[in-house]
C-alpha cells in the first residue's frame, strides 16, 4: 500500500521503518524545512541514535508531494501540531484514505481527544484508527518484540491497519474502545511525570508502585465516566503503556519528572528532555476533564499543581498519603 506518515520525529520515522520493512511504499514528510533537509542529507534523526532510514522511504518535500495518492496516512505528530496537520491532510487527502493516529495525547486548550480532532477536520464518515500501547520508537525500530492496540469505531479499518502493521516483531490487537484507548495513552504520561518526580526524591520502588497502581485507578474511573470500558484500561494501551512509560530509560515524561523531583523547574526539566513531554499538555486536560465529569484524581489533580502551580513535589506526595481513608475497591468517581 501507499503509506505517507506525518510527523519526522523518533516515533515517526520508527512507524515508517517498520511499514517500509513490511513491504509498503511509505513516504516521510515533516512540516519543518531544516527537519526535511536533515533527514534527506543524513538519513537519521538525532532523537533516534543510530538509525538509518532505508533509501527505499521517500522524504517529501511538499504536502502535496506527501498527499498525493496516499491510501494510508499516518499522523506521529506531537499535540500541540496534530490539529494543524489535519486541516491541512482534509484538504489534500482523498476520501477514502484511512487516517491512523500513532500520536498519544489529549488537544491541551479544549481538552478533546485526538480522534474528536481528526473527527472534526476529516468529517464523521472518515475511517479514523488509533494505535497505540507499549510503543517506544527506540525499540520499534530496532524490531524488538513490541504489541499494541488499533482502536476503531469501524472494525474493517481497525483489521486493515491489523493486516498493514503486523509482522513477527509488531504484534497488533483491534478494539472499538477508541475513548478507553485514547485516554489511557494520553493519561499514562501524567502518572509517568508523577511516577518520575518520586525517583527525583530520591523514594523507592514502593512508591513508584503505589503512584502507578493508584494513578492506573484514576485513569479507570474517567474512562468509564465518558463511556471507555475498565477492561481497556487494564490491556495494553492502558496497564501496558503505564509500564514502560514509568520505568522505561526512553521516557521522556518519566525523565522530566526525574529532574523536576531532583529541584529543577518545570521549563528546565523540559528544556533539559529536549523533546516535547506530553505528559504536560495532559495534566491541563486531565484537569478540565475530570472536573467536567466529576471525577475524583488525587494524582493528576497533584502533579498538575506541581506542573502549573509550583507546588512543590515532596508536597504533593505529603498529600497524596494523607488523604481521607478509603477502600481500595470504591468505585464511586467523587
Amino acid at each position: 500500500m501507499k503509506i505517507s506518515v506525518f510527523g519526522s520525529g523518533a516515533w515517526g520515522i520508527a512507524i515508517g521503518i517498520l511499514l517500509h520493512g513490511n513491504g509498503h511504499e511509505v513516504t516521510l514528510r515533516s512540516s519543518h524545512d531544516d527537519v526535511t533537509r536533515l533527514l534527506r542529507d543524513t538519513r537519521s534523526n538525532p532523537h533516534l541514535k543510530d538509525i538509518i532510514i532505508p533509501e527505499g522511504i521517500r522524504i517529501a518535500e511538499t504536502l502535496d508531494e506527501a498527499t498525493a495518492g496516499a491510501e494510508i496516512a499516518v499522523i506521529a505528530t506531537s499535540s500541540v501540531a496534530l490539529r494543524e496537520i489535519a486541516v491541512k491532510l482534509a484538504e489534500k487527502l482523498a476520501p477514502e484514505c484511512v487516517i491512523v493516529c500513532v500520536s498519544k495525547g489529549i488537544e491541551r486548550d479544549t481538552a478533546m481527544l485526538f480522534s474528536e480532532v481528526l473527527r472534526g477536520a476529516f468529517g464523521e464518515e472518515r475511517k479514523l484508527v488509533s494505535l497505540s500501547g507499549p510503543t517506544h520508537a527506540e525499540e520499534v525500530a530496532r524490531k524488538i518484540p513490541t504489541a499494541c492496540v488499533a482502536a476503531s469505531r469501524d472494525r474493517d479499518a481497525a483489521e486493515l491497519v491489523q493486516d498493514v502493521f503486523m509482522n513477527e516483531d509488531f504484534r497488533v490487537y483491534t478494539s472499538d474502545d477508541v475513548v478507553g484507548v485514547e485516554l489511557g495513552a494520553a493519561l499514562k504520561n501524567v502518572i509517568a511525570l508523577g511516577a518520575g518526580a518520586c525517583d527525583g526524591l530520591g523514594y523507592g520502588d514502593n512508591t513508584i508502585a503505589t503512584l502507578a497502581t493508584r494513578g492506573l485507578t484514576e485513569i479507570a474511573h474517567l474512562v468509564i465516566a465518558l463511556g471507555g470500558r475498565r477492561e481497556t484500561v487494564a490491556g495494553l494501551a492502558g496497564l501496558g503503556d503505564l509500564i514502560v512509560t514509568c520505568t522505561s530509560r526512553h521516557s521522556r515524561n518519566r525523565r522530566a519528572g526525574v529532574l523536576i523531583g531532583q529541584g529543577a523547574t518545570v521549563e528546565d526539566a523540559m528544556r533539559e528532555v529536549g523533546a516535547v513531554v506530553e505528559g504536560y499538555y495532559a495534566a491541563q486536560a486531565a484537569h478540565l476533564l475530570a472536573a467536567r465529569a466529576g471525577v475524583d484524581m488525587p494524582i493528576c489533580e497533584e502533579t498538575y499543581r506541581v506542573l502549573y502551580e509550583g507546588k512543590a513535589p515532596r508536597a504533593a506526595i505529603s498529600y497524596l498519603m494523607t488523604r481521607t481513608k478509603r477502600s481500595e475497591t470504591e468505585t464511586n468517581f467523587v
